[in-house]
């Protein structure tokens, strides 16, 4: 005699049961991104791998000149601060359309800002402070960075005038001193306002 498999009434009982016990130990997959979500604490987090400290962890490269590629893997958005697009892209088409520059000129300008981050940062140990939102759209970590002698990078980056600056709701904790060093850079004509 042929043995049977369990009845399609078990099967569906023991899946209901898989279900509600990875629901109960808070189990969840996150939109796709291979994240595990807890409920009630409201973050997410990866399920295998390193456990990363973002109080000190090395800048493996900088990608532009708001954008940090941290030893983990992970990309770093700094809040608060724009710095002109130095690769090609859709943005880059956008800005020059928007403020009348030719997409050159406003790569030889991200290519400044570039410079400026990248002797600032790069390969070197920061802190991540975070805002509201942890993620931007594009799953880059959005944060404020700080280097080990205390110098606060968006703001040291805005501050020499290489940035501009975009503040974007709900993180926004830094925007009016962000604004005060902005005006004073200008005023002052350095980096990108000589």
């Amino acid at each position: 005699m042929k043995k049977r498999g369990p009845s399609k009434k078990k099967l569906i009982r023991n899946i209901v049961l898989l279900a509600a016990s990875l629901l109960g130990a808070g189990v969840l997959f996150s939109q796709g991104q291979g994240k595990i979500y807890h409920p009630g604490e409201g973050k997410a987090a990866l399920p295998f791998g390193r456990d990363y400290n973002y109080s000190d962890i090395r800048v493996k490269r900088v990608v532009d000149g708001d954008t940090l590629l941290l030893e983990s893997g992970e990309r770093v958005r700094l809040i608060g601060i724009d710095t002109p697009e130095l690769h090609e892209s859709e943005k880059l088409r956008r800005d020059a359309g928007r403020t009348g520059q030719d997409a050159r000129t406003i790569q030889k300008l991200g290519q400044k800002s570039y410079e400026f981050t990248r002797s600032l940062v790069e390969g070197k140990p920061v802190s991540l402070e975070f805002d509201v939102q942890k993620y931007d759209r594009y799953n880059r970590l959005l944060a404020y960075a700080y280097l080990k002698d205390g110098t606060f990078v968006n703001a040291e980056i805005v501050k020499q005038g290489y940035a501009n600056l975009l503040s974007i709701p709900p993180n926004v904790k830094y925007a009016q001193f962000f604004q005060e060093l902005y005006q004073e850079a200008r005023e002052n004509k350095r980096g990108l306002w000589r």
